[in-house]
Formats: structure tokens, C-alpha cells, sequence
């Protein structure tokens, strides 16, 4: 089943004039809009959110506009570095996923088939690029569906600010939107207002053909796209500098063992085209295109930058089972999405031996089943908070050359968060007697410490005086624990001297 993602962005044009002047940019608060000419008139072709919520709508003129809002903000509009902005927005979203283009003018659909794991799934997924924009200062709203007629209407009337329609949905999603979800012409979404239709379900109701005869083909077009039963091929952008390569079949393929033979040339070829640059491939976008005009796409990455044909071969191989080839594809596009350059290693001889084992092959492997996110590992992080100590990093990051503190030992297992114990222990330098976590009571046999860690003042006031004593506890069972007292046992403002388990000792 496909599922596309519209994303909405309801202010592009403000919010790409705000990003484009930068430091100077007027505040958020100050009401904004872009007008242009119409003939003669000079009216708003778009407002900010601020300049919407005192009335400013577009098509109001530019004058009536200065004098409904005090303060009012005027700029020229510029359509054309609006469109190019837009493109250069796409491109960017193909990091999501292989299929992305442009909807304008304000907006971007994408084709995530069988790629939402890769982010977490949908939901997360949506999460995740509404609020990159956010950073960015672009709002966005966005929803995914089964086809991009369904995902244009939700996005632009239920998402709020996202919207996940479920597989396989139909029209249910649709019946009860306005007429304007459709993306049918202003004119005939009033002739049909006329005619006493407010809702997409009305028109569902009626037979097609004295609409088809009155309103033309393209009102049942736009139903049948937007439910589903009609193909909207998504033409993806391709950055200017793309590496790829492509084979046109005079006859349809279909078989997986031609579509394997054939990303092994395919592979090939762009593998040259890679050592002439001296790149080496990090994603790679294999799109196949049906004798329907179905699109199929395909997509794999790698942790470092790989140029090796037999590889890239199996990886792409892997996916095969994933494309649905229908009545055959006539043509296969393949892409190094992402490509960085390309270190050669120096070939170990027989007298020297390699150091460590190369596990990226295995690390991509997994990356491509489970998703990126899922495959990393832990590295130090100069700090002597414990929390703060360690961070993610990808798999085969390259090492940063920090260290855990080696003066006292650290905890195998370090809690997600410190959680509160009940204790018997003398302040302000004892270790506990006693302590009871999770139910349980345990008898302190051995300890060591206290091991003092001060707050970092520099980034928060309340950590100037704060202080952990942390002390490693041994219990009459042999099973060994990190506990600290929150302040030093003597002046309260340096915490609140509770006890709590931050680790356990394997």
C-alpha cells in the first residue's frame, strides 16, 4: 500500500522573507504581509500568522490592510524566489525519503512507502520534519495517506499540526472535508456551492455522470486521485550535481533475478562514476518505474562512504522484495543521494596485521533493516556529571578522543535517572548502613567513597553550590550499587541530602 506526505506550509512566502534577512528580520509579533499587483490594484498575496489573526486575509488591498492593522509591516512579494526556495526545500526532503516534489506554491509532497521505519514510523516521522522546520522558522503542517489527494486535504484541514490517516483508508477520510480539499478550480467549487454541495461526502453520494457532464472530466479526476482509485505520479526534484545512472528495457522486466543482474550493472557503472570524482556513496535511491507509471523506490545507506560493487550490490538486493514490478518496469534510475569523499586506506601487508576488524559492512547491514537511528553506540562526553558524560553517536563514528574519568571506577549500567532511596546513614561523610530501592531493603557490607562531584555553574545558576557525593556500595548478597547524597551533608543549599541509586555495578 503507497502512503504519501503532504507538508503544508500556510506562511512559506513570509517565513521564507523573515529566514532570508536573517539578524534584521522583523519579530515574530510584528504583523507581516507580502503584496503585489493585481491590474491595477495592489492587494496582499500573503500574511503572517500576527497580521491573520487582526483580519489581514490575501486578496484584501494592500491599503484597506494598512489601515485595518496599525503597525502593519508591507514588502514586495517576490513569487519567482519564493518557487526557487521551495525547490531548494525539496531537495532537502529527500533525506525522508527517495520520491519528493514540489506542490506549489505552498507546498511539498512526498512519497514514504515502506520508508516510515527508518524514522520511527509515521507519526514520529511527521514529528520529526514539522519540527525541523519549526527550528528553521517555518511553520509546517503535514499528513500522510494513501494517496496525495488525501494527504493535500488532510494536511490542509485536519492536521493540526499532523495528521495520520489510516492504510487503506478509501474515502471515509474525505467525506466529511469541504469542497476545496479536492484541488478543483475556485470557479467550480462555487458553482457547485450554488447547487447546494458544502462537503467532499456529498459529492461522493451522486452519480458521476451529470457532474462529469456539467463540470467536465476533471471534478471525477480529482475524486478518484483523492480516494485512491486513480495514480498521481510523483516526479521526484534531483539536486544539480546528482550522481546517477539509469537503463531504459524494451521490454518490461519483472523477475527479481533480472532486477537483481540488472542493479548489479547499474551499481557498476555509477561505482565509476563515483572513483571519477573521487566519492564514495553514503545513500543510495534506486527508483523503478512501471509501464503504468507506478513508481517503485528503493533505498539504502551506508555508515561511511563506500564504493564497492559487490556491497552496494547486496544491499540494494536486499530490498528486491519490497518492489512491486505490476506488469513489468521499463525503466531503473539509480542514485548516489548522498556522497562524500572517498579516504583510501592503506592495504595491510603480511608483516603487519590490521588492528581492529571493519564491522561496517555488518553496521550497514542492520542500519538498512531496523533504520539509522537504531544502530549506534555510546561515546564519552567531557563532563563529570554522570548523565552528562555519555551521548549517542553513529555506529562507526569516528572517535573523538575524549575518555571517562579513570581515577574511580563507573557503574556498568547507568540509570536513565537517578531514583530515590529510603537509607540509614551518618552525615556528612558515612556511606549508608542501609538503603531500601525498589521494595527491597539491603544491608550495607562494603563501601567506598565519598567520590565529590561538583555542579557545572556554567550552565545552569542553580548548579553554583550544588554537589553530589557519590559512593559504591557492596550489599550482604555481593550485588554492588552507585549511590550519592544530593548535597554534602552539611548546608542545605548545596541540595537536599536524599539519597538515590544512579547505577549498578555488573
Amino acid at each position: 500500500m503507497a502512503r504519501v506526505v503532504s507538508l503544508f506550509l500556510p506562511t512559506w512566502p513570509t517565513d521564507r522573507f523573515r529566514r532570508q534577512a536573517g539578524y534584521v528580520a522583523p519579530p515574530a509579533e510584528t504583523p507581516l504581509v507580502l503584496v503585489g499587483r493585481q491590474g491595477n490594484r495592489r492587494v496582499v498575496t500573503a500574511a503572517d500568522l500576527a497580521a491573520q489573526s487582526m483580519g489581514v486575509r490575501v486578496g484584501m488591498p494592500a491599503t484597506k490592510a494598512q489601515v485595518l492593522v496599525q503597525g502593519l509591516l508591507v514588502k514586495d512579494a517576490d513569487p519567482r524566489a519564493d518557487a526557487e526556495a521551495l525547490e531548494r526545500l525539496a531537495v532537502w526532503a529527500l533525506r525522508f525519503s527517495p520520491i519528493v516534489t514540489v506542490d506549489p506554491p505552498d507546498g511539498i509532497v512526498i512519497d514514504t512507502t515502506g520508508a516510515d521505519h527508518l524514522h520511527g514510523g509515521e507519526t514520529a516521522m511527521l514529528e520529526g520534519l514539522i519540527g525541523r522546520l519549526a527550528m528553521s522558522g517555518v511553520t509546517a503542517q503535514a499528513a500522510v495517506a494513501d494517496s496525495w489527494g488525501a494527504a493535500h486535504a488532510l494536511a490542509r484541514h485536519v492536521a493540526r499540526p499532523a495528521a495520520v490517516a489510516p492504510s487503506d483508508h478509501g474515502a471515509a477520510v474525505l467525506r466529511d472535508l469541504p469542497l476545496e480539499a479536492l484541488r478543483i478550480a475556485p470557479q467550480v467549487t462555487a458553482a457547485l456551492r450554488t447547487l447546494g454541495f458544502d462537503r467532499i461526502g456529498e459529492l461522493l453520494a451522486q452519480p458521476r455522470a451529470p457532474l462529469t457532464l456539467r463540470f467536465g472530466p476533471e471534478l471525477g479526476r480529482r475524486i478518484d486521485q483523492a480516494v485512491g482509485d486513480a495514480a498521481e505520479l510523483i516526479e521526484s526534484v534531483r539536486p544539480a550535481d546528482l550522481i546517477e545512472v539509469r537503463r531504459a528495457f524494451a521490454e518490461p522486466i519483472g523477475a527479481p533475478e533480472t532486477i537483481a543482474r540488472y542493479i548489479s550493472k547499474l551499481v557498476a557503472e555509477l561505482c565509476e562514476r563515483l572513483e571519477a570524482g573521487g566519492l564514495g556513496a553514503r545513500r543510495l535511491d534506486l527508483i523503478c518505474r512501471r509501464v503504468d507509471n507506478d513508481v517503485q523506490a528503493v533505498r539504502v545507506g551506508m555508515a561511511t562512504p563506500v564504493r564497492d560493487v559487490k556491497r552496494m550490490t547486496r544491499l540494494l538486493c536486499d530490498k528486491i522484495e519490497t518492489i512491486a514490478p505490476g506488469f513489468g518496469i521499463e525503466m531503473m534510475t539509480l542514485a548516489a543521494t548522498l556522497a562524500e569523499p572517498f579516504g583510501r586506506r592503506q592495504m595491510a601487508s603480511l608483516l603487519i596485521e590490521e588492528t581492529a576488524a571493519d564491522v561496517s559492512d555488518l553496521v550497514d547491514t542492520l542500519m538498512n533493516r531496523v533504520g539509522e537511528r537504531a544502530i549506534y553506540r555510546m561515546a564519552p562526553v567531557a563532563s563529570d556529571v554522570p548523565e552528562r558524560s555519555v551521548c549517542r553517536v553513529p555506529a562507526m563514528a569516528a572517535d573523538s578522543g575524549t575518555g571517562w574519568p579513570g581515577h574511580w571506577p563507573r557503574p556498568s549500567r547507568l540509570l536513565a535517572h537517578p531514583e530515590p532511596v529510603e537509607t540509614v546513614a551518618l552525615l556528612p561523610d558515612h556511606p549508608p548502613v542501609s538503603f531500601t530501592w525498589r521494595g527491597v531493603r539491603r544491608r550495607v557490607q562494603r563501601a567506598d567513597g565519598p567520590e565529590r562531584v561538583f555542579g557545572e555553574w556554567w550552565k545552569r545558576d542553580a548548579e553554583l553550590v550544588a554537589v553530589r557525593d557519590y559512593f559504591r556500595v557492596e550489599d550482604d548478597a555481593g550485588e554492588r550499587y552507585w549511590l550519592y547524597r544530593a548535597g554534602d551533608g552539611e548546608d542545605a543549599t548545596t541540595g537536599s541530602h536524599r539519597w538515590f541509586v544512579h547505577g549498578v555495578f555488573g
